[in-house]
């Protein structure tokens, strides 16, 4: 990734880095998954759906908290990135894999003309990761058994109660870290009360945290080993694993079995029936190791069963069971 200054930003601090990824890198597609909703604190986004669109990431890496920000320049082939903070070198290091660049779909045979229609229309399109274990984790955690809403809100009114501001120009952006494993641990039990996150959720937060060093190690394992780490955590299932595996390790064969729509939209998208988690394993057999992918690529399209009758509304005081851990 070339070391390079960028014209008009003769006024901010920082370091900046050019990247030029040999294809026409579709930047939005790839970091909105990594996004908890449109109020997420760590996530940013400036000019959202116009050409000249700025992504804001706060991160903890290993060498410090970072900000970083992309833009895609794709008329000139390239993304441009600025970092700030201590982890400013390692931020703008983990670009390319967090854009795709090491993702290989080659070995992918989509075998049915849905999800070639879906690849026609997305070509460019990858699964990145982001190295990061507790960034995917925590909120995964808050998002189960609940409601998006809820989740998004949950995980929202955390980092704004007990992150810290991310480094860099992003006071107006009111960017923020997610609170360290060190603070996660002394949260008190009230405190996860007042933001809605019960008990049950709150300790297996806190467990994670005791253990983050060793998890945030587990990155390059074998991702058979990183699913079985993770599912030694009280608290954490099959659906959490996947969705932490999609997010901090691009896993391509992560399914997120258990929740409340995957199944039934896979289903509908691909045979025009619902499935259940059963029937989802069976019909997605025969793409291992490229599960996650068809599911990626469903909601990529969004594609689905529709949605009919009232939503499921928030809770008022214990979780209504909806996803497994």
């Amino acid at each position: 990734m070339g070391v390079g200054r960028q014209a008009g930003d003769t006024g901010e601090s920082g370091r900046a880095r050019v990247w030029r990824p040999g294809w026409p890198c579709p930047v939005g597609q790839l970091l909105l998954p990594h996004r908890r909703g449109a109020g997420d604190p760590t996530f940013r986004v400036e000019g959202a759906g116009s050409a000249q669109a700025r992504f804001w990431r706060a991160i903890r890496t290993p060498a410090g908290s970072a900000t970083l920000r992309i833009e895609a320049r794709v008329s000139d082939g390239e993304v441009r990135a600025r970092a700030w903070g201590d982890g400013a070198d390692w931020a703008l290091d983990s670009v390319p894999a967090l854009l795709g660049a090491d993702d290989d779909p080659s070995g992918f045979d989509p075998r049915h003309p849905v999800l070639a229609e879906v690849l026609r229309h997305h070509p460019h399109w990858r699964l990145g990761r982001t190295d990061r274990v507790m960034e995917s984790l925590v909120p995964s955690i808050i998002e189960q058994k609940v409601t998006g809403q809820e989740a998004f809100a949950g995980f929202a009114r955390l980092v704004r109660r007990f992150g810290e501001p991310a480094p860099g120009p992003v006071a107006d952006l009111r960017l923020m870290l997610q609170p360290a494993p060190d603070t996660l641990r002394q949260v008190p039990s009230w405190e996860w009360l007042r933001m809605h996150i019960d008990p049950a959720r709150s300790r297996t937060v806190v467990q994670a945290a005791r253990v983050a060093d060793a998890l945030e190690r587990s990155v390059g394992r074998p991702m058979d080993e990183i699913d079985r780490r993770l599912r030694t955590l009280p608290g954490v299932g099959v659906w959490t694993s996947a969705e932490v595996r999609q997010r901090a390790f691009g896993d391509a064969d992560a399914v997120s079995f258990g929740d409340y729509h995957v199944a039934k939209d896979i289903g509908w998208a691909l045979t025009g029936q619902p499935f259940d988690d059963e029937q989802l394993a069976a019909y997605l057999e025969p793409w291992r190791p490229h599960r996650g992918r068809v599911q990626a690529l469903v909601a990529l399209a969004r594609l689905g069963a529709p949605r009919r009758g009232p939503r499921m509304a928030p809770r008022t005081h214990l979780p209504a069971p909806r996803r497994p851990g």
